[in-house]
């Protein structure tokens, strides 16, 4: 089984808690908001944009997005369960957003449709090829619109979730190309890995200006009954880019 069509597997059968959780999801859409560093970074920017989110997920992000001013918003997602449930809860709220299920890097949009590309929060661990995904994004955005990433930091799968110390995980490396999740939602799942440098210098391959690049301590999920010491406020355990097209 090659380790695309394992990850397939593997997120196909957690993706469907976005229909088994579908009321709870409706409600958190409801009152959905960005994550502070997040609204540092998009308040100026998100009023009256047209957004595009790859790797969309539940879209609770995109009723935050929305809320925040968006003037649309257009996920995309290879898994059928989410688009369809985000789908169906956008036009339930009344949302203007729309998502279609699409394999990255080639999203099938028009060029230059979008003022931001809103992405992260568990995106980039699908990519194999980030210059290939950063090229498309350049492409969809118009001159001068921005991509923003806010997305696990890359040390994160290193930490264990020990609850007296934090500790390096044995097994797995910080310049490891990939390694096979072992916790839900993405039970054998391959996800990828990329060095904090490896995004940063991508991106600037790709034709962006780094406008702001930002670490942060809190993670961006905490599954529920887990009190990791990883988490306390001394790691990195998220991190934040904004990226401009020339």
């Amino acid at each position: 089984m090659s380790t695309d069509h394992q990850t397939r597997t593997a997120w196909a059968a957690a993706a469907r808690k976005y229909e088994d959780e579908y009321a709870a999801h409706l409600e958190a859409a409801r009152t959905a908001v960005l994550l502070p560093p997040e609204l540092d970074a998009l308040a100026d920017i998100v009023p009256g944009a047209d957004v595009v989110h790859p790797l969309s997920g539940h879209g609770l992000d995109d009723a935050a997005l929305v809320r925040l001013g968006a003037r649309t918003v257009h996920g995309l997602d290879y898994s059928e369960a989410a688009v369809s449930s985000a789908q169906r809860r956008a036009n339930e709220l009344g949302l203007p957003c729309r998502y279609t299920q699409s394999t990255l890097p080639n999203s099938g949009l028009p060029d230059a449709c979008a003022d931001l590309v809103y992405t992260g929060k568990g995106a980039l661990i699908w990519l194999a090829d980030l210059d290939a995904f950063l090229a498309e994004t350049y492409r969809l955005l118009r001159p001068g619109g921005r991509l923003y990433v806010y997305e696990a930091h890359p040390l994160v799968p290193l930490w264990t979730w020990d609850a007296d110390e934090p500790r390096i995980r044995p097994d797995r490396g910080y310049f490891a190309a990939s390694h096979v999740n072992d916790t839900f939602p993405g039970r054998g799942a391959v996800e990828q890995q990329h060095t904090l440098a490896d995004i940063v210098t991508a991106g600037l391959r790709s034709g962006f200006l780094l406008e702001n690049l930002a670490e942060h301590p809190e993670p961006f999920w905490r599954p529920g009954g887990v009190d990791a010491a990883a988490w306390d406020g001394r790691l990195p355990n998220s991190f934040s880019m904004l990226a401009r097209r020339a």
